[in-house]
Order: structure tokens, then sequence, then C-alpha cells
């Protein structure tokens, strides 16, 4: 495989949504977010009021990256090879001896197996890897410091959490305007989301000129999905995707047979009937990427038409189309445009991309989890600490062709652009645009300095 990567060899070109094309304004999402689970616990599922109360310090717990221990209440941040880094019991941060009175010395988490490589879900472990995600792990951190109150060592919220899941975000939530959610995004979508710049509208256009083929999969419901769509890209939106695929129901578009997912036609944002097979352009939903492949060889006359997705999750979207479809994928990754970049000259970085209004600098690194992508090994059987890589670090470079801040951190740049890709061959740093990670240059001169 090449070592690098441009759009101009692709014929099929597709699109997550939320948090990819459709970017929000996560102070206030996040916000409602949490929210919306946390009143349902309090008035549905009789939860202690306490939880309706966050301070400012409290939103540093959300941390992408972690995978919360169920059966334990625990908060892990986990190494390459499934040694915990960091663990926090509910909101409180966990020493090392507590962390080892757990896991044993050698504070090894028992199902990285199952996890790792597969991304499989389970009753015993939850991970957070996208913004949508991240403030329940703040309040279920919260749950789990109330339960220590008043139950001691029983851990069964989870079942509560998904039906707070279930009562917001349901498929008919949108229409029946129930929850807290979609009511109030409805109300105010520019409190919540992020229009898109003129310049990536123009990108999407320059890319069907250009004879590619576009597509958006969401796994949003189409009433949502065309809410979000008319506010960031206008009431034409339609006009610049040859395929729309809502309610894809991902990873399973990905990795269920076609007889387990198939798609269906649309009338007024209701499904009506199946489809056996897809043999139009169109906006459908469900399905499966096999009959969408088929389709794809029609459009492009191709019988192997080359398909790159951009995505924000990694075990939804990045991981699932490279490993089961062996898609090209582009990781969106917002926080590579804030305190985690490395930024080789202030002067010029603040002369061309933050005053092209790019970059906000928003994000930044949580003070209780530390890097996303590298981090400290203190104490292990006595030895001194060591420095590693993140367990999400690794599966980056595993399943992500490059990763980027944005869509519009490339918008610029000509279609034949050659970006360096992820490759075991190549440096840690190399497959991240426009600049990589601080921690990766800090790991990298460690490794020469020894």
């Amino acid at each position: 495989m090449a070592n690098s990567f441009c759009l101009s060899q692709c014929d099929v070109i597709g699109f997550d949504l939320d948090h990819t094309l459709c970017r929000y304004q996560l102070h206030e999402s996040n916000k409602l977010i949490y929210e919306s689970f946390a009143q349902y616990l309090v008035s549905e599922k009789g939860y202690s009021a306490e939880l309706l109360c966050v301070s400012p310090e409290e939103w540093d717990f959300c941390s992408k990256g972690l995978v919360l221990d169920l059966e334990e209440g625990n908060f892990l941040k986990l190494a390459t090879d499934g040694t915990i880094l960091r663990a926090a019991h509910g909101t409180k941060s966990m020493t090392v001896e507590e962390i080892e009175e757990v896991y044993g010395e050698k504070r090894e988490w028992k199902h990285f197996n199952a996890i790792n490589g597969t991304y499989a879900r389970s009753a015993k472990y939850y991970f957070y890897d996208n913004h949508f995600d991240l403030p329940s792990a703040l309040l279920c951190a919260k749950v789990v410091d109330c339960i220590e109150v008043t139950e001691g060592q029983k851990y069964d919220f989870w079942k509560d959490i998904v039906a707070a899941i279930e009562h917001n975000y349901k498929t008919t939530a949108f229409k029946e305007n129930c929850g807290t959610y979609f009511p109030a995004v409805k109300k105010n979508p520019s409190k919540y989301l992020k229009p898109c710049s003129d310049a990536v509208k123009h990108w999407l256009r320059d890319l069907k000129n250009a004879g590619k083929t576009l597509l958006l999969i969401t796994s949003s419901h189409s009433d949502y999905c065309r809410l979000l769509c008319e506010h960031i890209l206008g009431k034409n939106f339609e006009e610049l995707f040859d395929i729309i695929i809502t309610n894809a129901l991902k990873p399973g578009f990905f990795s269920l047979a076609p007889q387990q997912r198939p798609f269906w036609a649309l009338e007024n944002d209701e499904e009506v009937h199946m489809l056996p097979l897809l043999e139009k352009p169109g906006w459908y939903s469900q399905g499966n990427w096999i009959h969408l492949y088929e389709l794809l060889k029609k459009i492009t006359e191709k019988s192997e038409p080359k398909v790159v997705y951009f995505g924000d999750s990694m075990r939804s979207d990045i991981f699932s189309a490279r490993h089961y479809s062996n898609w090209e994928t582009v990781l969106i990754f917002e926080e590579l445009e804030g305190d985690e970049v490395y930024k080789p000259n202030m002067t010029d970085w603040g002369s061309s991309l933050k005053k092209k209004g790019k970059y906000d600098n928003k994000c930044t690194v949580s003070r209780k989890w530390g890097s996303y992508f590298a981090d400290k090994i203190a104490g292990i059987q006595g030895l001194q600490e060591v420095s590693s890589l993140t367990w999400c670090c690794t599966s980056i470079r595993n399943y992500s062709t490059i990763a980027i801040p944005s869509i519009a951190s490339i918008v610029d740049l000509p279609l034949d652009y050659k970006f360096k890709r992820f490759s075991t061959d190549t440096s840690e740093t190399e497959g991240y645009y426009p600049y990589p990670p601080q921690a990766l240059l800090c790991q990298k001169n460690e490794g020469t300095a020894a």
C-alpha cells in the first residue's frame, strides 16, 4: 500500500453527519444531552436530584476514549496493550494502589481482548468514543458517586441509562416531540448547530463536478437529518448528494448481512416498504454496505469502485467501514484543533489557518485524564514510570487512513493533494493533518533520547 492518500483517486466519497459534516456548539449540546438524560433519571427512575447540578469544573471529566467497567463502576484509560493508565471510581480518581487492588499488580483489564479489534458491545463495559456519548459518561460517574453513598457496591444503573437514551432518541421522538433533546434543537437549532462555511459547500459541489459520487450515511432518522442539513447546508442540500441513507444503525450497516439489515423506501420520513436491492440513487433508510456497493458499481461503471468515508466515531464509522468494507477512512477528530495539537510556528498558525476561522482551539486536554494519545504507566511492580501510547491512539493508526480536525481543514487543498497516510512502516506522527498531536512528538523525542 502506498504511503500517500489523495481524494482524486477515490470514486466515491461518503460522509457521516453528526460531528462530521454537522458540527455542534459543544458547550450547549453537551449540556442539553446531559440534562435530557439526568431529568429522565430523576423524574422517571427516582434518582437523586443532585444529578441535575453540574459545576463548570465537572465537565473536565468528559474525555473521549474512556471505558466504563460496569462491574466495578470504574472509568478506565487504557494503554495499547490493555494496561490501565488511569482510572476513576465514579468521578473520584483512583491511586495506583487502588487500581492494583481491583485489577492486580499488572493493572490488566480482563475484558480488553473482547473489545480490542472488535469494538463489541457488552453488558460488562461501555466505550465512550464520540461527543454524543461524553455527557452520559459524566452522568454515569455521578450516578456511581450517589450509589456509593446510598447502596454500597450495587451497580445496576445501566438499564436506566439505556432507558433514558431510548426515551430521548427513539425513532419517533423527533416526530412526537417527546423527551428533552429534540424539542430543544427544533426550537433553536442555531444554539446547538454550526452552519457549514461557504468553503465547505463549494468543496462538496467541486467534488460532484469532478465526477465523484457523494454519499451521506447517518444513523440519525430522516426527519432529524433533514433539520440538520437544512440548517448547515441550506434547503437544497439534497442536490449535493447522490445517495442519502438515514437510520443506518451503524455499525450494523457495515457488520450485518443484507438479510439482517435490508434497505427501506421512505415516504414523508416514514419507512414504507422493504427493498430487496438498491436500483438507483436516492434517499433510503437502514440498509447495508453490500447492497450499497452493488449500486456504486452501477453508478461508477467500475467493478471495484474506491470508497472513502469520513466519520467521527471509531466504533461506528472508522473501524466498521475499514474492517468490514475495506473502505478508506478519514477520522474527524476535533481535539486536533485544540491543546492536543502541535503547532510548529505560532506566527504562521495565526496568519493562515486561524485567520480563516477554521480553528477555535476550544478542545482542551482533560486535567483528570491527560492526553488522548499517550500517557505514563507508573509504578508497575516497582518499576519506574514509562511512556505508553493509548489504546485509542493505536486504533486510529490501525483503522484510519488519515485523521483531520474537521472537513474545513482540507477544503482549500487541491483534490490531488497527497496526504501521508497511517502505516506501520512510517512514524507514529504521520497520518495526522495538518499537524500531529503534541503528545506523540514528546513520545518520539523520548524514544530518540533513549
